[in-house]
């Protein structure tokens, strides 16, 4: 290693080590008083990290495994969560898509460090009807739906020029056509099997909360740090 590129390497260590975690006051978790069921949990603490003001509380890591087992990570919009799972969208043709297809089960992790808390979901995806995928799009912004209509997601781009071409004119057409169909954006739901709450400790004895489900019914257990 040269002496430009080790003392590159150790500014960046130093940098690293120099960044905080959790500057800010924790919130408690008594994981006795928590709910049956992961959802109302999930939804109590999505609220707690908007009024926390965590920037874009509704994004969410997903992650697929391709053909040969290895791992693909991106992030993702939250588009509900209910008593069916985690929902999400995307292009079946995209690499995701592709990957869901073929291996339909995912992880999702939400990441909240306003409050120093983490979601972690497991499950299997579904696709939900395409009636539903096209309620999904219309009801999100001219630009949702101008991106849904380039369409392309993960294909190999010739130049930027293309895209901008490809984009001003879907933009024109969903302002022009506000209910057109983009028939490759997809609605996925994540029913999970597994359910972690994650709340950060200052002194590191993070509280973990698991939620599995077994014969039928929701079972909650307590995970070492």
């Amino acid at each position: 290693m040269s002496a430009d590129a080790s003392d590159a390497s150790s500014e960046f260590v130093r940098l690293l080590r120099s960044q905080r975690v959790w500057d800010t006051e924790l919130p408690a978790f008594v994981p006795d008083t928590a709910p049956a069921e992961p959802l109302p949990l999930f939804m109590e603490w999505f609220a707690a990290a908007v009024a926390a003001g965590q920037t874009e509380p509704h994004t969410m890591s997903l992650a697929t495994s391709d053909a040969d087992g290895r791992p693909d990570v991106r992030i993702v919009m939250l588009h509900d969560a209910d008593e069916k799972g985690w929902h999400f969208a995307s292009h079946a043709g995209s690499r995701k898509g592709r990957q869901l297809a073929a291996g339909p089960y995912a992880a999702l992790c939400f990441y909240w460090p306003a409050q120093g808390r983490q979601v972690r979901v497991r499950g299997r995806v579904t696709v939900a009807p395409p009636e539903v995928a096209h309620a999904d799009l219309h009801a999100r912004s001219t630009g949702a739906l101008a991106s849904a209509l380039v369409g392309h997601q993960s294909e190999v781009l010739g130049s930027y020029e293309e895209l901008e071409r490809a984009s001003d004119a879907a933009w024109e057409r969903a302002q022009r056509e506000p209910d057109a169909p983009a028939p490759s954006w997809t609605a996925y739901v994540l029913e999970p099997d597994e359910v972690e709450f994650f709340q950060g400790d200052a002194r590191r004895r993070h509280v973990r909360l698991n939620y599995r489900w077994a014969g039928g019914t929701w079972v909650t257990e307590l995970l070492w740090p």
